[in-house]
């Protein structure tokens, strides 16, 4: 693949460009993984009603989530995430991608920029793509690939990122991608999001946690988070004990300690995670489920909250009273 016009800038998560020198501030946590985002003027052409990226969305062009991401010039950049990942400060680079017709152009450009300058793996969170340009991907040197479902029924997908909202994605083109993905990069080294909050069952939840499992594909946990200007910044975050329970889920489905047919729901919430309690507890007090979930090296500091919590995601080992506090939401 060749290009005419090398992206000559890119965007950083503001905690990616504190840790890399440029840009002035205090983290709470470091990233262990540098994010970058793909710079293009505008908005994405997609309209996904909860991102601020969106094409008709009032939000701000340089956020994603809550966390904001300020341009820098390409040639800056490169050297100091080969640096950061030679000293051991990062384990990974994340390039997001929106979504325009350029785009795959772009991230090729800045894969191939990064390979020339380190070994630092290298995660693409991108649209569905064919399964050629992935195998392309892949002799960039790209380790893993992530396709965002973000809601986890059809339905849902289609009021959230669909034709409901004038958006160009399609539930079953999503599946046949992810699957696709698996055949290029390998089991376990495809990830998908998943957004707890969309207005999904528990039940509905864990099945598609499942489902991903079973296809060879990593979820990644997202808690709904509402940004002024986007179609959903009147709707409500998920409630911690709800999004506490996913996680539990998830550890266990992932792990393959239990799976969605061992555990019991009532009225679409889940009640019983299949296991017995001590087992259940023991896991619950090694504060591991509750850690941010992603790609390896991946940590997202405060991606779906702030500092002053509550915390969704931990992006750190937690402290004592954290799991104590954790262990009595979830009244086990």
């Amino acid at each position: 693949m060749t290009w005419k016009n090398p992206p000559s800038k890119v965007r950083l998560s503001l905690g990616s460009a504190i840790l890399l020198g440029l840009a002035e501030g205090r983290l709470d946590a470091e990233p262990t993984t540098i994010y970058m985002l793909t710079y293009k003027r505008g908005k994405c052409s997609a309209n996904c009603a909860f991102c601020p990226q969106s094409r008709t969305s009032g939000g701000r062009a340089d956020m994603l989530s809550r966390i904001v991401w300020p341009t820098f010039q390409t040639v800056d950049v490169i050297p100091r995430v080969a640096k950061a990942f030679n000293t051991g400060k990062i384990a990974r680079v994340c390039i997001q991608a929106l979504n325009y017709p350029s785009v795959l152009e772009d991230i090729w450009s800045l894969v191939k920029q990064l390979r020339e300058s380190s070994q630092v793996p290298i995660s693409v969170s991108c649209q569905p793509l064919t399964k050629t340009d992935m195998q392309r991907l892949v002799t960039a040197g790209v380790n893993r690939v992530g396709i965002a479902l973000d809601a986890v029924t059809k339905d849902l997908f289609d009021c959230i990122k669909g034709a409901s909202v004038g958006g160009p994605y399609q539930w079953d083109t999503h599946l046949k991608a992810l699957a696709e993905a698996v055949e290029v990069f390998g089991k376990n080294n495809v990830s998908t999001h998943l957004i707890v909050g969309l207005g999904e069952t528990e039940r509905e939840f864990v099945a598609m946690i499942q489902k991903c499992v079973d296809l060879g594909v990593y979820p990644a946990l997202f808690a709904f988070t509402p940004v002024q200007g986007t179609k959903l910044a009147n709707r409500q975050a998920p409630s911690i004990v709800s999004y506490r329970r996913m996680q539990v889920a998830h550890y266990l489905i992932t792990r393959g300690i239990a799976r969605y047919g061992d555990m019991r729901f009532e009225a679409g919430r889940l009640v019983s995670f299949g296991i017995p309690k001590t087992e259940l507890l023991r896991i619950i007090r090694t504060g591991e489920p509750f850690k941010t979930s992603g790609c390896p090296g991946c940590n997202r500091p405060y991606y779906n909250e702030r500092p002053g919590g509550p915390i969704y995601n931990f992006p750190r080992e937690l402290t004592d009273a954290e799991i104590a506090e954790i262990e009595k939401v979830l009244c086990v």
